[in-house]
């Protein structure tokens, strides 16, 4: 057997089966080097030398964690969570009921995009805002699906479509450059992956408004008196200075990033000026703070670092050129077989791994050179490595996506993590996605 197929399979066997993802890694890339003759040494040697590829982005994943940590410590989040349930107040008017239900959706929507980019803390915010709105959620007898795919697309398609905070570690410090590294043009910038993706960025628009006026638009009930155990609490002031702080330090961090064209250092900057005086210091030191930012965020960074020596290693192989030859012999020149093929296997490697920022090196060292062998051009080959990556985040049970979701919306012990959360998001993002870039792969 190729040992590139082997190894994929292997690795995505043992994901799906809930071995760790890195340890699925390291094994399946030992599997893949040994399996194609190289030396147990050589293999080892090739796989520590590309693990220096992902220390970058997993750095900058480790400094976004604990400027969330912080930035939650400020009171920020519990303020925008304040305004939220005052504006919508305690008893709607049932003759207001859809005019506050949209309220509630619009809101939720513009904090799970802002968490991907001006205030980049990713899913932190949804423990903090998500609870105090249960019990407004179960008076409008909103469908709780439905607020998990709102959340699920503002975390998702932010960072697939617009090149700031995470959208920029994903588009440049992922995306951008393993294709270039594995044989595409040079010349690509930013500019070029965020066009590129706009077609599949559609699906994901496509998809949430079947979910908002079809599948969830009905009434669903709730047990009031559980939601009402997780209700709003006043826990006194919010330390404005704190509040006026916190928004310097997310201009700050903003400002940094686009004139650098670094997350890292913007998220550097922003955690120093929290540190120095925007956090709570009664609720967690500076340090706390860092180590539990890094505590967050360190499973996606060790994945991303480990599967860049896997890829380094399915490379040394020598059998991606064969894999694509065999491809092609068992479905011929058909373009439109060939990107489906791609994309359905994204889906399910990203399925096993749980996030799409660490699939992105595994299947561009095989989704490069097998597109510009099938006359791809270099937008449909970006599109197709982008989407491939991003099918999965939604609706994998071990994704952020859907874990963070399920994190607020069940605080009251009412939301199923995989029916609620997982199946819903699965149905109404990945199915569009895999129509979306399939068309985007067409024509571009």
């Amino acid at each position: 057997m190729n040992a590139v197929i082997l190894a994929v399979t292997l690795m995505l066997g043992l994901s799906l089966i809930r071995v760790n993802v890195v340890i699925a890694l390291i094994i399946s890339a030992l599997v893949a080097g040994l399996s194609s003759g190289m030396s147990v040494a050589d293999t080892i040697s090739t796989f520590n030398a590309g693990l220096g590829g992902g220390a970058e982005v997993a750095l900058a994943y480790a400094l976004l964690g604990a400027f969330a940590v912080a930035l939650a410590h400020t009171g920020i989040t519990e303020l925008l969570s304040r305004k939220i349930v005052a504006r919508l107040g305690g008893d709607p008017d049932s003759s207001a009921v859809g005019h506050v239900k949209v309220l509630v959706l619009v809101a939720i929507l513009a904090m799970a995009v802002m968490s991907q980019n001006l205030i980049p803390v990713h899913i932190a915010f949804i423990p903090i805002l998500i609870p105090p709105l249960l019990h407004v959620m179960e008076q409008l007898k909103l469908d709780r699906r439905l607020v998990a795919c709102v959340i699920t697309f503002g975390l998702v398609t932010t960072y697939m479509a617009v090149p700031l905070g995470f959208g920029l570690i994903y588009q440049e410090g992922l995306l951008l450059s393993n294709l270039v590294s594995n044989g595409l043009s040079g010349d690509l910038t930013v500019a070029d992956v965020a066009i590129s993706m706009i077609i599949p960025a559609l699906g994901m628009i496509a998809g949430l408004l079947i979910a908002i006026f079809f599948s969830y638009n009905k009434p669903r009930h709730y047990d009031a008196a559980k939601t009402l155990e997780v209700a709003p609490q006043n826990n006194g002031e919010l330390n404005k200075r704190r509040i006026i702080v916190a928004f310097a330090a997310i201009g700050l961090t903003l400002a940094v990033q686009l004139l650098t064209g670094s997350m890292l250092f913007g998220a550097l900057i922003g955690f120093v000026v929290l540190s120095l005086a925007g956090i709570d210091r009664s609720e967690i030191t500076a340090q706390d703070a860092f180590t539990r930012g890094v505590h967050m965020m360190a499973t996606i960074g060790f994945i991303m670092i480990s599967a860049k020596g896997f890829a380094d290693v399915v490379k040394a192989t020598g059998e991606v050129p064969m894999l694509i030859d065999s491809i092609k012999a068992f479905i011929g020149d058909s373009k439109a077989l060939a990107a489906m093929l791609m994309l359905v296997v994204g889906l399910i490697i990203t399925l096993g791994i749980g996030s799409s920022f660490s699939t992105i090196p595994i299947i561009a060292t095989i989704y490069v050179p097998l597109g510009l062998a099938f006359g791809f051009s270099t937008m449909a080959i970006i599109a197709l490595v982008g989407t491939a990556a991003a099918l999965g985040d939604a609706g994998s049970p071990a994704s952020d996506s859907t874990l963070g979701p399920t994190s607020g919306l069940n605080a009251d012990g009412q939301h199923d993590h995989i029916r609620d959360s997982v199946i819903p998001t699965f149905i109404h993002f990945n199915l569009p996605l895999l129509v979306s870039g399939w068309v985007a792969a067409m024509i571009l």
